[in-house]
């Protein structure tokens, strides 16, 4: 449970920066702006699968 608050903590804050860091990459590319943007969210999502698929083989 500690481990997820964390998880949950770090990714609350790169969502917090997340609009600046795109506005930032849209400037160089729109779509390395909208890659960024979906891999971060993705990532989300990876994480807890990950980790729930170690905590099943436990």
């Amino acid at each position: 449970m500690i481990a997820a608050a964390i998880i949950m903590a770090g990714f609350m804050v790169l969502f917090f920066v997340m609009p600046g860091i795109m506005l930032w990459l849209a400037k160089f590319s729109p779509w390395l702006a909208a890659a960024f943007g979906a891999l971060a969210v993705l990532a989300f999502f990876m994480v807890f699968w990950l980790r729930a698929r170690y905590q099943k083989r436990r």
